[in-house]
């Protein structure tokens, strides 16, 4: 028996899940703005106590490690972080992308290419890009958008673009192969199904040093003269 509480918190979308041996036993979402400091710890609870559990019959946590919002996963890693060294039980981390393909795996029936991406700023996105089997074609990163983007792929067959920052695709291109899947967000659900592989491998996170996936840095801006 392994019981996986599985936390995302990389977009204002915040999720849980506990998984029992790699199936679904419940999960919650709180689609707030800038709720996740306030609700994370409430939300565990409730969880828990709808599945008759306590944290202490918890055997590992999963965290979605980024890339995503910097607040969203300094918030999310804190609080696992607390809770893994407490109970003293392992942290496992999911690339919030990668969980995001197994998501939508069951819409891709004609085994196009997956592409997940987070908005950044402007035309750029953070993205990965996988083949149908989950082998990844391009490593996660930053990519500003153009019209030559992913070119090379869309020219040999379909790609389908998903996150909320897929839409940004559809100004840079017009390509019949190129295909955006609305609505899809990360969700703790896909963490804890990628969690309970892991946790079979015991490929486990240092609680001490680990640290979210943030792809770049918090850039700060200097506050405004007053005037």
């Amino acid at each position: 028996m392994s019981l996986i509480l599985s936390i995302e918190t990389s977009t204002p979308v915040c999720s849980l899940a506990i998984h029992d041996n790699g199936q679904l036993l419940a999960k919650e979402l709180i689609q707030k703005e800038q709720s996740h400091s306030s609700t994370l710890n409430p939300a565990i609870d409730h969880l828990l106590s709808i599945c008759d559990l306590s944290l202490a019959s918890i055997n590992a946590i999963a965290i979605s490690k980024g890339p995503g919002s910097y607040t969203g996963l300094r918030i999310g890693t804190s609080t696992v972080k607390g809770l893994c060294y407490a109970l003293n039980i392992p942290l496992i981390a999911i690339n919030t992308l990668e969980a995001m393909a197994h998501n939508v795996a069951r819409f891709n029936v004609n085994g196009a290419m997956l592409c997940p991406m987070l908005d950044a700023r402007r035309m750029e996105v953070y993205a990965m890009l996988l083949d149908a089997d989950f082998n990844i074609v391009e490593e996660t990163k930053p990519v500003i958008l153009d019209h030559e983007s992913y070119d090379q792929y869309l020219n040999q067959g379909g790609i389908l673009f998903f996150g909320n920052g897929a839409g940004k695709v559809k100004k840079v291109t017009d390509n019949p192969n190129a295909k955006v899947l609305e609505g899809v967000i990360p969700d703790a659900q896909y963490i804890g199904e990628l969690a309970y592989e892991k946790f079979e491998k015991k490929e486990f996170e240092d609680v001490a040093y680990f640290e979210p996936f943030y792809l770049k840095e918090f850039m700060a801006t200097k506050p405004k003269p007053m005037l």
